[in-house]
């Protein structure tokens, strides 16, 4: 009997919908806060080596952004709600057991705008940006910031051991994510597309594909590679009628074994 495998939870349509309502307030203090860059800093965060704590990760993220756009408590408890709802569901998309069960399957689901140029000139004649602003974006992109940005706020998280035989893995990984953030047209984005595709090249559709791939397989590397909190040595507890190990040359149960009185 096979087992079916289960599949990845996603946000409901009102969680999206509070998630993006509370990273807009964020960006209006912090304007790089954008919803598809914050959920790409919310996906580097839980593709990484480590679990980290809200109190932790919300200051690096939005610095003193979030107590000024949520200082009323009811209005702060909802923010909290509507971020962690979005961090679960990441979790669980990238859950490493269900990753190694089916590493084919394509479990993340991020949040990302298709920008093309009429969504760009919405977005001008809408006041959201300037057009040279809005001229750079590319589906992918502010996604891929935001994921850069967190791997940056938590370095000491993310720096591969040099001389591990996978570290060139690791650079690969991160490779397809960063190809997200290359301009349209560039020489960099058309080097990326030979040196990685060949001939056959990709589309951009096909790169957020292997972007979200490259962080699932990131997952997985960081289960293999996260670093081991070293092994502590204990000493035997000597005796009663040992010598004490203080040295005093009296027996341990007349010295820092004696039951206080």
């Amino acid at each position: 009997m096979t087992l079916a495998l289960r599949p990845p939870r996603d946000n409901t349509d009102a969680e999206i919908e509070a998630f993006t309502t509370v990273c807009e307030r964020l960006g209006g203090f912090d304007d790089r806060v954008w919803p598809e860059w914050a959920d790409g800093y919310l996906t580097a965060l839980a593709a990484g080596p480590r679990a980290i704590a809200f109190d932790e990760w919300l200051p690096a993220m939005a610095g003193d952004a979030f107590e000024r756009a949520f200082a009323d408590p009811e209005d702060r408890a909802m923010a909290e709600a509507a971020l962690k709802a979005r961090t679960a569901v990441l979790a669980d998309q990238l859950d490493a057991e269900a990753l190694f069960d089916d590493p084919e399957r394509l479990r993340l689901s991020p949040l990302m705008s298709a920008w093309d140029e009429a969504a760009r000139a919405q977005a001008v004649a809408d006041g959201a940006m300037a057009a040279a602003d809005a001229a750079e974006l590319v589906t992918g992109g502010l996604w891929a910031d935001g994921f850069v940005a967190a791997i940056e706020d938590f370095a000491a998280d993310w720096t591969a051991t040099p001389d591990d035989d996978d570290a060139a893995l690791f650079v690969e990984l991160l490779a397809q994510v960063h190809a997200l953030r290359l301009a349209e047209g560039s020489e960099a984005l058309r080097e990326h597309l030979r040196t990685t595709y060949g001939e056959d090249g990709a589309d951009r559709e096909r790169l957020v594909d292997e972007a979200c791939y490259a962080v699932q397989d990131l997952r997985l590397w960081w289960v293999d590679h996260a670093p081991r909190p070293a092994t502590r040595r204990v000493a035997p507890t000597p005796g009663r009628n040992d010598p004490c190990p203080c040295g005093s040359g009296r027996k341990f149960k007349k010295c820092h074994g004696a039951t206080p009185g």
